[in-house]
């Protein structure tokens, strides 16, 4: 049993107790920016799905063909308020987005693609 005890230990977990303070962080801080990262992109991804389903949605508000390409809507029968009303609202929610969109890439360069000066 001394016999055991007199070798140094070896394997992960006395490795992980003998890191020093630098390799902590510096183990910490690439699990955070990971973590972050993946986030990140993973909402820039989302917005872009989002907003080409909402063009998709607003293109197709303009197929007045309500069974097959040879009907159309009767005059009577089409909304033109409900119409105008959708349209103006998906053309507010997708600017909002594409702004959104924008914002959300510059940041994601200047955290995770741009280089910048070290500080000693």
């Amino acid at each position: 049993m001394e016999d055991s005890l007199s070798e140094a230990p070896k394997g992960a977990f006395v490795d992980s107790l003998l890191r020093n303070n630098r390799q902590i962080k510096q183990d910490r801080a690439l699990v955070i920016t990971e973590s972050a990262e993946m986030i990140y992109k993973r909402t820039i991804e989302d917005m872009e799905i989002t907003l080409k389903q909402m063009r998709r949605e607003r293109d197709n508000m303009l197929d007045l063909s309500p069974t097959n390409t040879q009907s159309l809507v009767l005059a009577s029968e089409f909304d033109a308020g409900a119409f105008v009303s959708k349209d103006i609202e998906l053309g507010v929610t997708m600017r909002n987005l594409t702004i959104k969109l924008e914002i959300a890439r510059e940041r994601y360069n200047t955290l995770f693609t741009e280089q910048t000066p070290q500080t000693a």
